[in-house]
């Protein structure tokens, strides 16, 4: 989709992409992209999913099988085909993008991104980003030896997972077999393999959500939205700010690292870095070939049209993505520091209702809310992002606003939110 033509959505010659996985995400995907006048379609694993309700077109059925995936795409032929989640058929990308199908961004991304041994040998060996020390074990006794070569503490996680599933903190020894069933218990897919990685008691991690777009002359450059901070509860994004709090020169090696990687991973599109700062070194994690759920505060730090959803929609169909020039990098800068919360969800059951929301939504706090129609606990919601004139007063802002909302379904009546870890004091 590299131009500047775009024509009409439910037309012949309609500009159409379709999503694999309709999650929240994939729903601002959606919404920014219908903006343009750009025909959609999601598909996901359960009906109703978030993008699926707001989508021109839906269906419902397991990605990882390719014949419903491969009927989907050759009756639909969109003009993009955008992975929002890891549960998919890999293999299928690599056999629709040899027949001309245009996969975001690009096959070997997303197959790189979507396993952890993939994705690191991309970032330490190709991208020659640091990281962290790691190796692979496939047995519990490969697993031992491995933990005791790394040192303790250390991290095992499974190849195959998301949101810190089958991802365990290792303390000692005596940890090991409970880390290696976790693993493969929890992976996605097969979990008879698994990756130690050393731990590195960072003093901030970030995500980068750099952008690979064409520019005036239809090169592929990068552009660089500000760092964001968060932190995670369990594996999973719990709070998230921009701007991380970083040097300038710290700043400046984020987006060389980012760089890296992504010029290794290639095509266009939006991508989320994900990187530890330790002692002012910056250190490569894991990156995302899409949206990702610590940039969420950007639906609100910048303008519209212009969040890591707008970004990538831009990026994907050849459009302008401007950045102001910061030495030898193009920088997206926020309007106004921010943050975001997460809203999780206490309790089981189905038509998940929330309460308290005009005690949540003071000024400059936005509320938005994804409307899945099954609750789990600690599933999420929806979000929280606040702007201030300071990211720790935006943090604060988000979490509490987050805080006051309660949540109840059929079989729940109204709970508030566990609360886990607080900046508040």
């Amino acid at each position: 989709m590299k131009g500047n033509e775009l024509f009409s959505p439910l037309t012949k010659k309609a500009t159409k992409i379709l999503l694999l996985g309709a999650g929240e995400l994939g729903r601002e995907v959606i919404i920014e992209a219908m903006r343009l006048g750009i025909e959609t379609v999601a598909v996901d694993r359960y009906l109703n999913a978030p993008g699926q309700q707001v989508a021109h077109r839906a269906y419902t059925g397991n990605m990882k099988d390719a014949g419903f995936v491969r009927a989907i795409i050759e009756r639909e032929k969109p003009d993009a085909i955008i992975p929002e989640i890891e549960a998919i058929n890999l293999d299928l990308l690599f056999e629709l993008e040899k027949e001309g199908f245009n996969v975001i961004p690009n096959a070997f991304a997303t197959h790189a991104a979507m396993q952890r041994e993939r994705i690191r040998d991309v970032i330490a060996k190709k991208a020659g980003v640091p990281t962290s020390k790691y190796l692979y074990a496939n047995t519990l006794e490969e697993l031992e030896e491995a933990c005791e070569k790394i040192g303790y503490p250390c991290w095992v996680k499974a190849i195959m997972s998301s949101s810190g599933h089958g991802s365990s903190f290792v303390e000692s020894k005596k940890d090991v077999k409970k880390a290696y069933e976790n693993s493969v218990r929890n992976a996605r897919g097969a979990g008879d393999r698994m990756i130690v990685e050393q731990h590195i008691p960072f003093d901030i991690e970030v995500t980068e959500l750099a952008v690979r777009h064409y520019d005036d002359n239809g090169k592929v450059i990068t552009s660089f939205p500000k760092p964001v901070g968060h932190y995670q509860i369990d594996g999973d994004y719990h709070s998230s700010w921009q701007p991380a709090e970083v040097s300038e020169k710290v700043e400046k090696d984020i987006y060389r690292a980012a760089e890296k990687i992504t010029s290794a991973l290639g095509g266009v599109g939006l991508f989320g870095c994900e990187l530890f700062v330790k002692d002012g070194k910056v250190y490569g994690n894991e990156c995302s070939p899409r949206p990702h759920d610590t940039g969420m505060v950007t639906l609100a730090t910048h303008q519209s049209g212009y969040s890591e959803c707008g970004l990538h929609v831009r990026a994907v169909c050849g459009l302008p993505v401007p950045s102001v020039k910061d030495g030898e990098f193009n920088v997206i800068p926020p309007l106004k520091p921010g943050a975001s919360h997460v809203i999780l969800s206490p309790c089981d059951g189905w038509v998940p209702g929330m309460r308290n929301l005009r005690k949540a939504m003071g000024n400059d706090i936005s509320l938005f809310i994804f409307g899945k129609p099954e609750a789990h606990i600690n599933r999420r919601m929806g979000v929280v992002v606040a702007l201030a004139d300071k990211v720790e007063d935006a943090k604060k802002k988000a979490e509490k606003a987050a805080h006051y909302i309660e949540i109840q379904t059929q079989q729940q009546k109204w709970l508030p939110q566990q609360e886990k870890r607080m900046h508040l004091t």
